[in-house]
C-alpha cells in the first residue's frame, strides 16, 4: 500500500460495520465495509483489520491514480498515523490485543486505539479540550473528560443493564407499552400496537424476536423510529420520548460534571426526534447548562486525533481509552 508523506488513516469501527477515511493535504472520500463484527459474543478483530486493508489498499490506488505515472509526488510505503476508534473497546475486546493487531495489520509508523467514546467527544466538539457528549443510538453513552486528570464514561452499559435513553431503550419502552395495550390495560398504547404489529408481526412472536436473537438491540432499536413518530399524536409515545431525552441529559450532565468550563454535547439519530431534543435540552438547562451542536462524529474525531498526533508528535493517553505507540 503506498500513501501520501504524512497521512493520516482513521477507522471507526461500530455495530453495523467499519468507516475509514484518509487525510494528507486534505481528507479523502469516507470508505464502508457493511458486516457487524461487533456484537454481544465478542469482536472479531482480526476480520475487522482485513476489512480496514481493504478499504486502504482501494484508497492507496485512488491515490497513485492521482499521482504522476512513475508514483512520485512523494509516495511512502505506510500511513503517518492509524486511529482506530472502536465500539465495545472497553468490555468486548483486550485492548492490547486489538493495538497488536492493528499495529501488525495496518504498519502505521504511530498507531492509536481508541474508545468510541473518546472519538465521538473530540468529533462533538472539534477539539482536545474538557468536555462531554452523550451518543443515542442504538446504545447510549456519555463521555466527559478533560484529557488530564478526569476520565469519565456514564452508562453505556448494553441493552440489559443500561443504555437509558437509546435506541434499544427506548424501541423496548415502546414495546412494553404496545403489549399493555394487547392485554387492555389502561396505560398501554394501542397506537404503538398497531405500529409495531406491522413491523414485527403477531405479539406473540416478540418474545423469541426480542430475547433470543443475536441481534436483539437492533431488533429494539428498529422500533424506536415508531415511537419516535407516534409522539406526534400519542401521549404514551410523547412520554416515552420525553423520558428518554431526559436519561441521556442526565448521564451526559454527570459525564461533565468537575470538568471546568466543558463543552457539552449530543450525538445519534435519535435527536432527531423534537421530543427528545428538547426533552434533553430542558433537563440541561434546568440545571444551568446548555450543549453546543456537535460538530461532527466519531469518524471525525479520529481524523483529529490522528493529525494532532502528527503534527505534534504527542497525544494525552489513558490505559482504558486512549493507546498509543
Amino acid at each position: 500500500m503506498t500513501c501520501r508523506p504524512g497521512t493520516v488513516v482513521a477507522v471507526d469501527v461500530g455495530g453495523s460495520g467499519l468507516r475509514l477515511q484518509t487525510y494528507a493535504a486534505g481528507p479523502g472520500p469516507v470508505l464502508t465495509a457493511p458486516g457487524a463484527r461487533v456484537g454481544a459474543a465478542g469482536i472479531d478483530v482480526a476480520a475487522l483489520v482485513a476489512d480496514a486493508r481493504s478499504l486502504l489498499a482501494h484508497a492507496a490506488r485512488s491515490t497513485r491514480d492521482e499521482m504522476a505515472p512513475d508514483g512520485s509526488a512523494g509516495a511512502t510505503t505506510a500511513p503517518e498515523v492509524v486511529v482506530w476508534s472502536m465500539r465495545g473497546l472497553l468490555f468486548l475486546a483486550d485492548r492490547a490485543a486489538v493495538l497488536a493487531a492493528v499495529v501488525a495489520g495496518l504498519g502505521a509508523r504511530r498507531t492509536v486505539v481508541v474508545s468510541d467514546a473518546v472519538a465521538n467527544l473530540v468529533g462533538a466538539t472539534g477539539r482536545l479540550g474538557a468536555g462531554a457528549v452523550v451518543a443515542a443510538g442504538t446504545g447510549a453513552v456519555a463521555f466527559g473528560t478533560d484529557f488530564d486528570e478526569q476520565w469519565r464514561r456514564v452508562d453505556g452499559w448494553g441493552h440489559v443493564l443500561g443504555d437509558a435513553g437509546s435506541g434499544a431503550a427506548l424501541g423496548m419502552a415502546g414495546l412494553r407499552s404496545a403489549l399493555r395495550a394487547h392485554d387492555g390495560l389502561a396505560d398501554g398504547s394501542r397506537a404503538l400496537l398497531r405500529v409495531a404489529t406491522e413491523l414485527l408481526g403477531p405479539p406473540e412472536g416478540w418474545p423469541r424476536l426480542v430475547m433470543t436473537a443475536p441481534d436483539t438491540p437492533e431488533r429494539l432499536a428498529s422500533v424506536a423510529p415508531l415511537v419516535t413518530a407516534a409522539a406526534e399524536t400519542d401521549a404514551v409515545a410523547r412520554g416515552l420520548c420525553a423520558q428518554a431525552g431526559a436519561h441521556l441529559a442526565t448521564s451526559l450532565l454527570r459525564a461533565a460534571d468537575g470538568l471546568d468550563q466543558p463543552i457539552l454535547s449530543a450525538t445519534g439519530g435519535l435527536l432527531a426526534s423534537p421530543v427528545i431534543s428538547q426533552a434533553l435540552d430542558a433537563r440541561l438547562g434546568a440545571a444551568g447548562a446548555r450543549r453546543t451542536r456537535a460538530a461532527g462524529g466519531a469518524l471525525d474525531g479520529a481524523v483529529h486525533l490522528g493529525r494532532h498526533l502528527r503534527d505534534t508528535g504527542t497525544l494525552p493517553q489513558h490505559p482504558a481509552y486512549l493507546l498509543v505507540v
